[in-house]
């Protein structure tokens, strides 16, 4: 009986990962949604613009042009625009933060950076989404620009 159960318990803890990795997907959305519901729900203050790349503003000033951030967030039992919003957002604020830290009030030039693979949209960020968390990775600088 025990050789029975330890049998099931290693065959059931092998399989674990793979489920893990079982639905990874890549999915695009759209990047200025998720940033106004942000904006709406108080977690930006609307004090830093963000910019993705292809929609630079005039007249930025670069502050810092090596900014780079990934965070992951849980995915289990949600839709993909739902823990890849809340994962882009969770970024957001951060960048957010640092921006005003050096000064800048935009983040502009942003592009996805997954692994070291830029994906660049002028609408779409794009979101690795697996069985279990979501994740993103942007690259950006920091910048002033005009009010």
């Amino acid at each position: 009986m025990k050789a029975k159960t330890l049998g099931l318990t290693i065959l059931l803890l092998a399989a674990v990962p793979g489920l893990s990795l079982a639905s990874e997907k890549v999915v695009h959305l759209p990047f200025d949604s998720a940033v106004a519901a942000a904006t709406q729900s108080g977690k930006l203050d609307g004090s830093v613009k963000f910019f993705l790349d292809g929609h630079r503003p005039a007249g930025a000033k670069v502050v810092n042009d090596n900014v780079t951030i990934s965070r992951k967030t849980n995915a289990f039992g949600k839709k993909d625009q739902e823990s890849c919003d809340w994962v882009l957002q969770g970024i957001l604020i951060s960048l957010q933060g640092d921006a005003k830290r050096v000064g800048a009030n935009a983040v502009i030039d942003i592009v996805s950076n997954y692994n070291n693979t830029e994906y660049r949209d002028a609408h779409d960020y794009e979101c690795h989404r697996g069985f279990l968390m979501s994740g993103v990775a942007l690259k950006a600088k920091f910048a002033k620009i005009k009010p």
